[in-house]
């Protein structure tokens, strides 16, 4: 009889060999850009803190600029100033106002200290008036002068910046309608505008307030001159400007109150000066 033929059957996958895994970086790839599209999302609708903390870490991921920075104009922005980067700024700043021509006429009108709450930069009257003339809340010359470069200095760190005006204990004298709680808050508002108009941003300004008489920096003298000042504060990353209230309120309620001021409410309307006065 014949040989009958040899038949082989070969069976084929249907995907198999180098062919399997395409199908997965096609998908990785899709999550990958989806993630993305949701970060630039976030971004977009968070807060201009959370972006420039984003934004920092991105441009200087080992934080190197921080550790080896020698001055606020070569870190800029990088710079988030926290508590332990206060000490540096407050040097940064005094090694600038050495370089003004007045020093020795301001330098002991110009006291800085680093508190809970930030960088407290006070800007102290004299008994002739430092930075105001005596009783109006128009910035002399002196007051230009610094204020102008203090705005040139913190408008290149991303951190928030309050605004107080204080008086001493003494009434005002001149209008019956305008008293220590309209002059402290113009003051307060006279060296926003021009810290604003010489290099803070728009929005790094996060309270001006006018305080009258009723945070004396000497209460066992409250018509010591040096008691009329203007407050300029730094804040921390992330503080909470309420809380910052809160716990200067607690603060000042430990020490002895010092006597009230004439007016009863605070009022930032603008009104026209007397000449004579504080």
């Amino acid at each position: 009889m014949p040989t009958p033929p040899i038949i082989i059957i070969k069976k084929k996958s249907g995907h198999g060999g180098h062919h399997g895994g395409a199908w997965k970086v096609a998908y990785a790839d899709f999550v990958t850009a989806m993630m993305a599209l949701f970060i630039v999302l976030w971004l977009l609708s968070s807060s201009v803190k959370v972006q420039q903390a984003v934004g920092g870490y991105f441009r200087d991921p080992n934080g190197i600029a921080k550790q080896t920075g020698t001055g606020l104009t070569g870190t800029g922005e990088n710079l988030l100033l926290a508590k332990q980067d206060m000490g540096k700024l407050k040097a940064e700043l005094q090694k600038s106002i050495q370089k003004m021509n007045d020093l020795d006429k301001l330098k002991k009108n110009i006291e800085m200290t680093v508190t809970a709450e930030g960088l407290r930069i006070e800007l102290l009257e004299s008994e002739q008036g430092t930075f105001f003339d005596s009783g109006r809340s128009v910035l002399n010359h002196s007051g230009q002068e610094m204020l102008e470069l203090l705005a040139a200095e913190l408008g290149k760190v991303p951190n928030h910046v309050s605004l107080e005006g204080h008086t001493d204990a003494k009434p005002y004298a001149g209008m019956a309608s305008y008293s220590n709680w309209e002059l402290s808050s113009d003051r307060a508002n006279a060296a926003r505008r021009l810290m604003q108009q010489s290099g803070l941003r728009n929005d790094q300004v996060s309270q001006v307030r006018g305080f009258a008489d009723q945070r004396l920096r000497n209460p066992k003298d409250a018509l010591d001159p040096s008691n009329r000042r203007v407050s300029i504060i730094v804040q921390y990353i992330n503080n909470n400007p309420d809380e910052l209230v809160a716990a200067e309120t607690s603060k000042e309620s430990d020490k002895e109150k010092p006597s009230a001021a004439t007016g009863k409410t605070e009022s930032p309307t603008a009104a026209k000066k007397a000449e004579d006065g504080k």
